[in-house]
């Protein structure tokens, strides 16, 4: 016993100033998690500050934008009795969904595939053409400095701020002088002018195509053709693709042009059609056919569904990022 409380006097004790390897590691491991809990992260766009209100006000946006899609699938299963009886957010007791696609496609000879044919011709022509000129002009107003720029730029912007339908009498007045009324063209060449695509592309290509690489370009020997498709283009695809949705949601949707422009029913775009069969019933021993109406509406939309869900993966910026050395 003497020689144990001997051996414990002889061992030092550490001094105050000294750490302590046993239990002072053990103490900050313990303290870490609490400062680390405690420290908050500052708010950036990648971790934004929650709002409440915000985030009801976009629920009650989702909601708006959402009920009338869910009204048209679910009265789209219905019967044209079940339409009638039934309450319009639910299902009625029979599911006649595949059975109403059918009925549309072949009502009156098949016309509905007619307009829809129509529709897509009109689209082809008209925004694919519109997109095509939107990016050649936006893209010389960009990068090209010539006389009359700031005149063509206030006819832009003028031309931007005029609506459609104010132009649409002089319009129908021009194509009748012309002979052109009760045809395609009608729809199609006024379709191919799109101010607000135009402008969007010239200030895209402003900051999307940097003036170095196109120096470089020529510098190196490529002409303006060859630069335009091998190094602009490329670089164009998302302010492209943008404007190519917003033309053909555009064209797809044109009610009124075609409505003063076309009188014959062969022509007639989607738009028209569906509303030739809702004024069905209102005429004379005209046939109702409103299950067939809602059905139509919903086969209308789904081309642009589509269309959108294949292209969201060019919606993309900044890819000129990095390219040039500052």
């Amino acid at each position: 016993m003497t020689t144990s409380m001997t051996t414990a006097a002889a061992e030092p004790t550490p001094s105050p100033t000294e750490p302590r390897t046993g239990s002072a590691p053990a103490s900050s491991h313990r303290t870490r998690p609490t400062t680390a809990k405690r420290r908050k992260l500052p708010h950036t766009p990648l971790n934004p500050r929650r709002s409440i209100p915000l985030t009801l006000v976009t629920g009650l946006v989702l909601v708006y934008t959402l009920l009338p899609l869910a009204w048209l699938v679910i009265n789209a299963t219905k019967s044209q009795r079940g339409l009638l009886d039934s309450f319009g957010l639910w299902f009625a007791d029979d599911f006649n969904l595949w059975d109403n696609i059918t009925r549309t496609l072949t009502y009156d000879d098949g016309v509905f595939v007619r307009w829809l044919l129509n529709t897509l011709m009109y689209v082809a022509a008209g925004a694919g053409g519109a997109t095509v000129l939107a990016v050649l002009g936006g893209y010389a107003l960009a990068k090209f400095d010539f006389p009359g720029r700031k005149a063509v730029f206030a006819v832009v912007i003028g031309a931007v701020a005029v609506p459609g339908t104010a132009l649409a009498v002089p319009t129908f007045l021009m194509f009748s002088n012309m002979g052109l009324t009760n045809t395609p063209w009608a729809v199609i060449i006024p379709s191919l002018i799109s101010p607000f695509g135009l402008y969007l592309m010239w200030v895209f290509a402003s900051e999307a195509v940097p003036t170095e690489l196109l120096e470089a370009a020529r510098i190196d020997g490529s002409g303006e053709l060859r630069t335009f498709f091998t190094i602009a283009l490329p670089l164009l695809v998302p302010g492209t693709v943008t404007v190519l949705l917003f033309s053909m949601v555009a064209t797809w949707n044109n009610y009124f042009l075609p409505l003063i422009m076309i009188k014959d029913p062969d022509w007639y775009p989607l738009t028209l059609g569906l509303n030739a069969w809702n004024a069905q019933a209102q005429t004379a021993g005209g046939e109702a056919v409103f299950d067939l109406i809602v059905t139509g509406s919903l086969l209308t939309i789904v081309p642009i569904v589509a269309v959108f869900l294949m292209l969201q993966r060019y919606w993309q910026s900044g890819l000129a990022a990095g390219s040039v050395k500052e």
